[in-house]
């Protein structure tokens, strides 16, 4: 059985309390969003259903973990059908996927986090974690023992080429979070708080194209909260890939949402994940909806502009022409269920 390794364990009771613990812990000197990398020492942890794995197969090594699990707010507040919606980053994926406001209001949403892993995982991991989940890669989610055998891949060796692509200048791990193509398609923005202040990001602007580097704030900075604006008059569903159909990371998932102005669409949104280093929000298909009737061609388009935006490689279950194909019977499929329902 793999072991955790060593480590300390910081249990900050309020979020400023654990942004002054990272800041003296000198989280914030390391480089970004860098996960498993030699000299990381500080990391933080929530639910830990992703985090605790990795550490058993030695992909992180932390001399110090920052426990979030008292310091972040686990409730989902909303008002009338106006008024959007706020949720804790410490809100359970299970609670997310139950409340009331987010089934009925941001169906998407609800649906993601309920197809994340299993009940027992959904039950410990969380909105903030799973917003934040660290890239994934064949060369990469394997133990130590495996690596040290078969060889060392760019995330976690800096000097060794990417495995999946050998002549890429960055590493190529696909991002895989459900949660966060349905946020995306929900119009979603975090707050992200550090011993400086707390910031508001649209979560679009949370992630670059860059396995290794793949989040845009810093180490010391912890997604507080995840804002919804009112939803009043959209329509939302995602759907996902995967090898099981029990637990399974996505191999593709994606999320669409529409607003319609009596039988025109006013406006709209596609977002995908597990296709590339980073979601991708389909500019290209929104466009194609945008003043359409929802008919065939405009939904025929769409799906067209989110296969061309969908960029998989080998590095996780699924061949390419597989996932990639998968994307526009996707997005085909969930905009006519939108439409027809």
């Amino acid at each position: 059985m793999l072991r955790l390794p060593r480590f300390r364990m910081e249990i900050p009771r309020s979020a400023d309390e654990a942004a002054r613990v990272l800041r003296e812990l000198g989280a914030g000197t390391q480089d970004p969003g860098v996960s498993g990398m030699p000299g990381m020492k500080v990391l933080m942890v929530a639910g830990g259903t992703d985090v605790y794995p990795n550490m058993k197969r030695r992909q992180l090594a932390p001399e110090v973990l920052v426990s979030l699990r008292r310091a972040l707010s686990r409730d989902v507040r909303a008002d009338g059908p106006a008024s959007g919606a706020t949720i804790g980053a410490g809100a359970t994926l299970s609670s997310v996927s139950a409340h009331p406001v987010v089934r009925s209001r941001y169906a998407a949403l609800a649906m993601a986090a309920g197809l994340v892993s299993t009940p027992q995982l959904r039950n410990m991991g969380t909105i903030g974690g799973n917003v934040c989940l660290d890239t994934r890669c064949n060369w990469y989610d394997e133990s130590g023992f495996w690596r040290t055998a078969e060889g060392f891949c760019m995330k976690t060796h800096p000097s060794v080429v990417c495995r999946v692509a050998t002549s890429s200048p960055r590493c190529l791990a696909v991002a895989s979070a459900d949660t966060v193509p349905a946020l995306l398609a929900l119009g979603a923005t975090v707050t992200v708080r550090s011993a400086q202040g707390e910031r508001t990001v649209d979560l679009g602007e949370l992630y670059r194209e860059d396995g290794i580097r793949y989040l845009t704030i810093r180490r010391d900075e912890i997604v507080t909260e995840v804002a919804l604006p009112p939803a009043e008059g959209w329509r939302s569903t995602y759907l996902k890939l995967r090898d099981r159909g029990s637990f399974d990371f996505p191999i593709v998932g994606l999320a669409a949402a529409v607003r319609m102005d009596g039988a025109r669409v006013a406006d709209a949104r596609v977002a995908l994940t597990a296709v590339a280093s980073r979601p991708i929000l389909v500019d290209a298909a929104a466009k194609a909806l945008r003043g359409s009737r929802l008919d065939d061609a405009a939904i025929e388009a769409a799906a067209e502009a989110a296969f061309k935006a969908a960029r998989p490689m080998d590095n996780t279950s699924g061949t390419i022409a597989q996932r990639k194909r998968t994307v526009s019977v996707f997005a085909t499929r969930a905009l006519r269920e939108l439409r027809d329902n």
